[in-house]
């Protein structure tokens, strides 16, 4: 009998922990990123970003060709915009315009990253984007890398984008939690929950979903699922032997391009 008590004791106090701790598991903050040239990137202007709740973001705005589109990328956790330079390198060498802005609590911004705060982050970005430039809402590109694939998401609740890229997106993450924590309701104690799943037939732009089929942080069926639900126009790019962090070493960018140039043409 002792023995029994000892277990749900333990139980109870290790989801207790997972509850209390679980903003620092979900988001892993990082420092300020160097200056844009010591990533290779050239012709970066160095900006901020003023939420509606006064918290400054740390962006870096490219202007392209001006017969070519808007990349807005929203990064995935544990990255500083910095380690996400090489990647952004790739559209500006092909002309697009970019801005990648950094979350709260990342890349040496003030705040506290939650759910509802980045949401409130993401609009900013947008908001930025049509008072500050010429581009409009149907020139974005609105690409969302694994964390960011859910403000991605949420954004087209009030958007209508050129079109949506998600990169290695969840269901939710109370879904990615159940994974990883079955023993406990992961769906009750998760706040932040990104519910991607319930928004995505809500996209009316066209969608494009890239995952490597041997995703170890993102199973690979999520985004399938959210496919599959998604409406069309919609692509998917899922890359065999892929996993969550390498995808641009397959060259993802050319299907990206291709894929917004050829909806850019059509307007």
């Amino acid at each position: 009998m002792t023995y029994i008590f000892f277990v749900i004791f333990l139980y109870i106090f290790f989801g207790f922990l997972l509850y209390l701790f679980q903003r620092r598991i979900i988001f892993n903050k990082c420092n300020k990123p160097q200056p844009p040239e010591n990533y290779g990137l050239k012709n970066i202007r160095e900006v901020k970003i003023e939420t509606e709740d006064n918290i400054s973001l740390l962006a870096w705005f490219f202007k392209g060709q001006l017969d070519k589109p808007i990349l807005v990328y929203f990064h995935g956790n544990s990255f500083d915009i910095g380690e996400r330079a090489y990647r952004i390198k790739r559209y500006n060498d092909a002309g697009f315009s970019t801005l990648i802005v950094g979350w709260r609590g990342y890349s040496g911004n003030q705040g506290i990253p939650t759910e509802k705060n980045l949401y409130l982050d993401g609009r900013a970005t947008i908001e930025w984007i049509l008072k500050n430039t010429k581009f409009n809402t149907e020139d974005i590109i609105n690409y969302g890398e694994s964390l960011g694939s859910g403000v991605a998401v949420d954004l087209n609740l009030k958007y209508n984008f050129l079109c949506t890229v998600l990169e290695a997106p969840f269901t939710s993450i109370s879904d990615i939690a159940k994974k990883r924590y079955k023993i406990y309701p992961t769906k009750l104690l998760v706040k932040d929950k990104f519910d991607n799943l319930s928004k995505i037939d809500k996209i009316k732009s066209p969608l494009l979903i890239i995952s490597g089929t041997k995703d170890e942080v993102v199973p690979h069926f999520h985004s399938k699922l959210l496919f599959n639900k998604a409406n069309n126009p919609k692509k998917s790019l899922f890359i065999d032997e892929a996993m969550h962090n390498n995808l641009y070493d397959f060259r993802i960018e050319k299907t990206i391009i291709n894929f917004s140039l050829k909806i850019w043409k059509l307007i």
